[in-house]
């Protein structure tokens, strides 16, 4: 009997140490990987909010900040507009003023110098992820090369040779290009991957992962069609490479990673998710994202039963959900959710969802629900009775619903913490999020002028 529940119990180790790698899709669970995993879950612990609410007071001043600003800029504008084409006698037209309602985009988006100071972008951004400085302070890195031969030892010049590099990095592209991966690209830390300027694919072959890494941004690209590649030996970080196995076809998969930023991303048709948060990932801010043509949009969480997740807290701001979504936009598990000044203009099951008590705060979205009167409904509970998931906080406050949308709250409100005495501000209203948003996905920045 001794040695049957020694067996057992060496079994169960086994799977416990087993089960996390193969979610990983990792081969090998090495020295290297442990030490980095251990490390990425101190830096998700630091980087946890105790208080969430203050970071959602905190985002909603900016947005109100920037909102005034836009309109005041606007007014003075169609002003000066009709004071010009007076003194013309009507005829033309002035250029018009580049416009950003965001507060986000406000941080850089209507400068002509963003080419020549492109680390600027690593201070603008807001909510969880509002610490992610990616490469600021780096060198700057240029992808020279769209080719994705050698995962071992990548090419200079190539998207992975600048992924995996030590310390800090500021990588832009000296062109157009359609980089098609030949198995996931593996991110380390301190990196920014920056697409402005160009107009950059990733398409028709792996997506982007970050595993166990901190402080990374990934900006102005367009990806779809994703696929799951059968995995092998790969480099993930200058140091090390690994055995990953199958990857699953996310466009961008965050995993056991903290501070991390992903803006101005154009998102569709992969074959899993377009974004994944997972495995005690915490710290994330997914902003200014169009997103389109798919079916789970966007998962935080992937476990009923991974607690771990607690800590996670993601800001969903300023996207636009848009033609062909189906649901998962997002659908959420254990963790704090802030959904802000989102424009839902398309779903066909639901738009936000999720199971295992999670905390979801809606502010300032916009819902317009499908003319499908069974798809009316905006959120979708899993795998609890109404006894239970009626405590769950999942609360809408200045949501504006279109078409018969319908948000069924549950649990109390959501207290609001004094951030700045006589500053505290309820979101801008759902009937806003269309400009918030206007600018949505990935821009077609030209240098020398405003994006």
């Amino acid at each position: 009997m001794a040695a049957i529940a020694m067996k057992i119990s060496f079994i169960l180790l086994v799977l416990a140490i087993t089960i996390p790698c193969l979610e990983g899709r990792i081969g090998e669970f090495d020295d290297y990987l442990k030490a980095q995993a251990e490390m990425a879950r101190q830096i998700a612990f630091k980087s946890y909010v105790p208080n969430p609410e203050n970071i959602t007071t905190e985002i909603n001043i900016h947005v109100h900040l920037a909102m005034e600003a836009a309109m005041k800029a606007e007014a003075n504008d169609t002003r000066r507009e009709l004071m010009s084409q007076k003194s013309r006698g009507g005829k033309g037209r002035r250029r018009a003023r580049c416009m950003a309602t965001n507060p986000i985009d406000s941080c850089w988006r209507c400068r002509n110098d963003w080419a020549k100071n492109r680390q600027l972008l690593a201070t603008c951004a807001k909510g969880f992820g509002r610490r992610t400085t990616g490469g600021l302070g780096g060198r700057i890195y240029v992808v020279t090369d769209p080719s994705d031969n050698d995962l071992v030892n990548p090419r200079p010049g190539t998207l992975r040779f600048g992924a995996v590099q030590k310390g800090p990095l500021w990588i832009i592209f000296q062109r157009n290009m359609v980089i098609t991966l030949t198995q996931e690209l593996m991110v380390s830390s301190d990196k920014t991957i920056d697409g402005r300027g160009a107009n950059v694919q990733i398409r028709e072959g792996a997506g982007i992962t970050m595993q166990f890494v901190n402080n990374v941004i990934i900006h102005g690209l367009r990806i779809k069609n994703i696929k799951a590649k059968n995995g092998g030996l790969i480099r993930d970080s200058f140091d090390h490479l690994g055995v990953r196995t199958r990857s699953d076809g996310d466009a961008i998969s965050v995993f056991g990673s903290s501070n991390i930023w992903i803006d101005h991303i154009s998102l569709s048709n992969c074959e899993d998710g377009l974004v994944d948060v997972i495995q005690g990932s915490t710290a994330v801010t997914i902003s200014n994202c169009h997103m389109t043509k798919h079916n789970d949009v966007m998962l935080f969480g992937a476990s009923d039963t991974y607690q771990d997740d607690k800590i996670m807290q993601v800001t969903v701001a300023f996207n636009h959900f848009g033609q062909g979504l189906i649901q998962r936009m997002p659908r959420c598990r254990w963790g704090f959710f802030h959904v802000l000044n989102n424009d839902y203009t398309h779903w066909i099951m639901y738009a936000i969802g999720g199971s295992s008590a999670p905390t979801i705060l809606s502010q300032g979205n916009r819902f317009i629900a499908p003319h499908n009167n069974a798809a009316k409904t905006i959120t979708h509970r899993d795998y609890a009775p109404e006894a239970v998931w009626s405590k769950w906080q999942w609360r809408s406050e200045g949501d504006h619903f279109m078409n018969g949308a319908n948000f069924i709250q549950s649990g109390p409100p959501i207290k609001s913490l004094p951030f700045k005495k006589g500053f505290l501000m309820k979101p801008r209203h759902g009937s806003q999020a269309n400009r918030l948003t206007r600018f949505s996905g990935a821009l077609n920045c030209v240098v020398g002028r405003p994006c």
